[in-house]
């Protein structure tokens, strides 16, 4: 899976399961202040992102992880580790 249909996949997610405006997610936006997730909301993407990519978020992965576009390297990184 290329970076581009990573991003599509993700936002899609992220309009359909979380219910995100889509023009809020771009990627320099600010997934707690610009898109609105909250410690639920986080709760919830670990689910749908083991369901659809196949694996684990870990917590401690997450810490510097701000904005939409860091979101999706780091499914980009453990894709390509897989």
């Amino acid at each position: 899976m290329n970076r581009e249909e990573i991003e599509e996949k993700v936002k899609a997610l992220m309009v359909d399961e979380l219910e995100i405006e889509e023009d809020k997610i771009y990627s320099e936006a600010s997934l707690k202040d610009d898109m609105g997730i909250d410690s639920l909301d986080y709760v919830d993407i670990v689910v749908i992102i083991d369901r659809v990519f196949g694996f684990k978020i870990k917590p401690e992965d997450m810490t510097g992880v701000k904005t939409y576009g860091q979101f999706c390297d780091y499914i980009e990184s453990k894709l390509n580790c897989q």
